[in-house]
């Protein structure tokens, strides 16, 4: 017998048979987001964030416009109770914002966990217990009645702690832990008695979280859940229904959209799907799912390269390139006929009229992306061999995200002339098309190595000198600080390579770069006879493509104020 058999497993528990309501409904309107970053997805993470990389992850959920964020577990963990401390003391939450707080049923936990929250304008307290059978039997060894007073006991700690803080604005939180793989009459019974505690009102009401805390069944059985529950629980009007879906069949986003039918308001998730075991329900690509559907969602999306690079940065886990919606190469087209099909469509696409492009479901200007990385040519449109032609005669390593950009201008060439483009010409596009050596141009600069890196970089703007200064942890870095500093603008890296072009004296070092320029991706490109040297003029030549105007109007107000 074959060792992978099927038969150790059972199907998850039934739904007992009802009249569904969600296959007949659509979705509307957005939910109420709730950020799990800081929280699940920490805790899911080989190295826990440190204090400071939670504070730039609240920044970004915040700038991206979620209202409830849940900020940690304050009673298990001191760098959680750290973080929810300066939260308050350094007046960090905003006036519609609030804070969430998970802990377990257990009293001296639920002491220290509002402990933690004195002090705030508004909190939401999340309490849970595990409920499914295989917890009942196998880890806890009790029956029904003995978790339900697990759960009782903890909603009157809760209430009866949040009494003593009339000054905060409480609300109460229920999971029953697990419901994904528990009787769906022992979650309404369990909620049930939760509710008997807290006396939920339309005007006060109480969440109850209803999670795939382990995906065991198909989006539509989650679906039915929901449905399920939200017909059968007393006090429908003073409740909230929350779902929490997991990735473990890879279905978290399809259940989390199905739950909203099913009755769901509010849904919690994380920025990118970070989360144990496959993740969490990803925030971003449900909220783009609503997106391309007409329906607004609520958050600010425009800028996913800012919401990758801080996620990133923050857990450590790169993004898959073809990742739904935000991936590096999700609006790029390999196929000669995807590539017709595109091309074709853009060309009559009106500004006026609903969006109809052949393979791309959303404009990808909508979100800072553009055209040039929608075409990509390769061996399957006849005219492969780019990258390949450049290093094998002159050593040019491309970094991909450089080649698929510079791919279209290639083609647009390659449709003039008869025949295939030889190496030379081909080079003689990319430096055409990302080096551009005016307005700006760099003078000449003095780095100070000692601490972090201290950069003097002078400038000519059409002849007008200017001198910029800037400290960063990179050449690159300090001249994005004294760029900002000086012009206002939002710049910020979202690629960077370089490479030497030979060897020994006789060696030049090239530099690409792809910066994020007011919400939209530019890149340069140039060669020096050192790599500051050849870094710092590809930045010029990205600030340059993207915008003579705007480059020397900002440059000259500042050398003005300056004088």
């Amino acid at each position: 017998m074959s060792r992978f058999d099927h038969r150790k497993y059972r199907p998850a528990p039934r739904v007992p048979a009802f009249d569904r309501q969600w296959p007949d409904r659509d979705l509307v309107a957005a939910p109420t987001w709730v950020s799990e970053d800081l929280r699940d997805g920490n805790q899911a993470l080989l190295e826990p964030m440190s204090v400071e990389q939670k504070q730039r992850f609240w920044h970004q959920i915040i700038k991206v416009g979620i209202k409830e964020v849940m900020v940690g577990f304050p009673s298990a963990s001191q760098p959680d109770y750290d973080f929810v401390r300066w939260l308050i003391e350094e007046d960090q939450i905003p006036d519609d914002v609030t804070i969430a707080v998970l802990v377990q049923c257990r009293e001296h936990l639920i002491e220290r966990t509002f402990e933690s929250l004195v002090g705030a304008k508004r909190a939401i307290v999340h309490l849970y217990n595990s409920t499914s059978t295989v917890q009942r039997e196998r880890v806890f060894e009790m029956d029904r009645a003995g978790i339900v007073d697990i759960a009782v006991q903890g909603a009157s700690w809760v209430k009866e702690r949040a009494a003593r803080y009339p000054d905060v604005d409480w609300r109460f939180e229920y999971t029953p832990e697990s419901f994904s793989s528990t009787e769906i009459d022992f979650s309404l019974d369990i909620c049930e008695a939760v509710m008997d505690v807290w006396q939920p009102t339309p005007d006060n009401k109480c969440i109850l979280n209803l999670p795939t805390t382990v995906e065991v069944a198909g989006p539509h059985h989650h679906a039915d859940q929901i449905d399920y529950f939200c017909q059968h629980i007393s006090r429908r009007d003073s409740v909230i229904i929350s779902v929490h879906t997991h990735n473990d069949r890879g279905g978290a986003v399809a259940a989390a959209e199905l739950a909203m039918l099913a009755g769901a308001e509010r849904v919690e998730g994380t920025l990118l799907g970070n989360g144990e075991r496959t993740g969490n329900m990803d925030i971003v690509t449900l909220a783009m799912n609503l997106y391309s559907q007409g329906i607004d969602p609520e958050l600010d999306l425009s800028r996913p390269d800012e919401i990758i690079q801080v996620v990133q940065e923050c857990t450590g886990i790169p993004m898959h390139p073809r990742h739904p919606w935000v991936g590096e190469m999700v609006y790029t087209a390999f196929s000669g006929s995807h590539q017709d099909a595109i091309r074709k469509s853009l060309k009559k696409q009106q500004d006026d009229e609903p969006w109809q492009v052949a393979y791309l479901p959303i404009d990808p200007r909508d979100i800072g992306r553009d055209y040039q990385a929608v075409i990509r040519v390769n061996s399957q449109s006849g005219k492969g061999g780019m990258a390949f032609l450049l290093e094998r005669d002159y050593g040019i390593s491309l970094p991909r995200w450089m080649a698929l950009e510079l791919a279209p201008a290639v083609q647009a060439v390659s449709e003039t002339v008869n025949g295939e483009l030889s190496s030379a010409r081909i080079r003689d596009v990319l430096v055409e098309t990302f080096t551009q050596c005016a307005p700006l141009t760099l003078s000449g600069y003095r780095l100070d190595r000692e601490a972090s890196e201290h950069l003097t970089v002078s400038l000519d703007d059409n002849g007008q000198a200017l001198r910029l200064s800037g400290q960063g942890n990179g050449v690159i870095s300090a001249f994005m600080a004294a760029w900002q500093q000086h012009t206002g603008r939002s710049v910020s890296v979202v690629d960077y390579s370089e490479h030497a072009l030979g060897e020994g004296s006789d060696a030049v070092a090239i530099a690409f770069v792809q910066l994020n320029v007011d919400g939209q991706r530019v890149s340069g490109m140039a060669e020096d006879g050192d790599t500051v040297g050849a870094s710092l003029k590809a930045v010029l030549s990205a600030l340059n493509r993207a915008g003579h105007e705007a480059v020397s109007t900002g440059l000259a107000s500042e050398a003005s104020a300056l004088a």
